[in-house]
């Protein structure tokens, strides 16, 4: 007689997104732990100083507010890897129809240990475990470090770009630059393939238009549009003012239109171009 195959249990979202975590803990080389006591949580907000190069008297976000936001059911999650404090994020529920949560601040100390990685896995996790289906976030369009993580590596989509979301922010990442945003949304339970978009210009059609830098920056082909961004504007953002504005106007001057025509950016190459697709190929 045959024995029948054991039957297979499916895993959870929840329990997948709990065992990712922690084996991005681990290869990271770090222990992800929520912030609740004031001690901690003024590790934190100085940690968060350092990172956004601000005065340790305006940290982007106090002790206090920190206290408040865990205390009101968000959390405030951080990375310890024996030195200290190596990652922390902010993470607030947005209203209760959306089942969403908001990710108010993420930032790691060194982007090159996976450490970031872990920490938006820990905050998927706990988002998970509490009823959560999205993820979002704003981040910087110029910043392609940021970019790339988001789109390339953790498999979000932008969804809007609004012009100086936030007004002047006085602190070396942002300068004296406009706050122009993405709007980032990340499926919890089932994240889209990471992977890198791959540009071939020899295949697309090149807008005339050049960047600051003298070289195209803006493509389109029969699926969707192609946009390039600088390598490092923070540090651009430090040398040269008047480039680095340069590059906002024409980034914004690309992708503000394509954004309202209805097309999201799905993608980002390791060269550096965002992907841009319509609803029907995204």
């Amino acid at each position: 007689m045959q024995r029948a195959a054991p039957a297979t249990v499916p895993v959870s979202p929840q329990a997948s997104a709990t065992e990712t975590a922690t084996r991005a803990a681990t290869r990271a080389g770090v222990r992800i732990h929520l912030a609740e006591d004031l001690p901690t949580l003024e590790t934190v907000s100085r940690f968060l100083a350092g990172v956004w190069q601000t005065p340790a008297s305006r940290p982007p976000f106090t002790p206090d507010v920190l206290r408040a936001f865990a205390h009101t059911g968000g959390a405030v999650h951080y990375a310890s890897d024996g030195h200290g404090v190596a990652a922390a994020s902010v993470l607030l529920f947005c209203s209760p129809a959306s089942r969403a949560v908001y990710s108010m601040i993420a930032a790691a100390g060194t982007s090159d240990r996976g450490v970031g990685f872990a920490l938006k896995q820990a905050q998927r996790a706990w988002a998970l475990e509490r009823g959560a289906a999205r993820m979002i976030w704003t981040f910087d369009p110029l910043v392609s470090r940021n970019a790339r993580f988001n789109l390339a590596k953790l498999g979000a989509t932008a969804t809007e770009y609004t012009v100086d979301f936030y007004g002047p922010i006085d602190d070396v990442i942002n300068g004296h630059d406009e706050t122009d945003r993405l709007t980032a949304v990340w499926p919890l339970s089932d994240p889209r393939p990471a992977h890198l978009a791959g540009l071939d210009l020899g295949s697309v059609e090149l807008d005339p238009r050049l960047a600051p830098d003298g070289e195209p920056f803006s493509a389109r082909d029969e699926s969707g549009h192609w946009c390039r961004v600088p390598h490092d504007i923070v540090t651009t953002r430090r040398q040269d003012r008047r480039l680095a504005a340069e590059w906002r106007t024409a980034v914004r001057e690309v992708l503000l239109p394509v954004f309202e025509a209805g097309f999201t950016a799905t993608g980002f190459s390791t060269s550096g171009w965002y992907r841009l697709t319509g609803k029907e190929q995204a």
